[in-house]
């Protein structure tokens, strides 16, 4: 990374712009152990709505971390698979959930002081 790494159009930007949208993150790591209907990974993340969910599996779709399979079925069956660039992040998500276990707490009490 140079020092411009951080301009507005610069692909790292891009990277935590994916990272920051609060159920981005959640959703790619809750299909890490493979693909999933909507009501499994609802089952899965907890506290997310249908409607949410569908939000960000299609934003996720649209960034081609995940891929989207309808079968022809009665009913209608739909599942959702990390795509081999989304499987890419699980290592920085799993970074992430390292640090926020292990620095919660002062996070935490840093906020409770203000």
């Amino acid at each position: 990374m140079t020092t411009d790494a951080f301009i507005a159009d610069c692909r790292a930007r891009l990277a935590f712009d994916l990272l920051a949208h609060t159920w981005n993150p959640v959703v790619l790591w809750s299909l890490r152990d493979g693909p999933a209907r909507p009501g499994e990974l609802r089952e899965r993340i907890g506290g997310i709505s249908p409607k949410v969910l569908t939000e960000t599996v299609r934003r996720l779709e649209s960034h081609g971390l995940v891929t989207r399979r309808a079968y022809a079925e009665s009913p209608p069956r739909v599942e959702y698979e990390l795509s081999p660039l989304g499987r890419t992040l699980l290592g920085p998500i799993d970074a992430l959930g390292a640090w926020g276990y292990e620095h919660g707490d002062e996070v935490l009490a840093a906020q409770d002081e203000r």
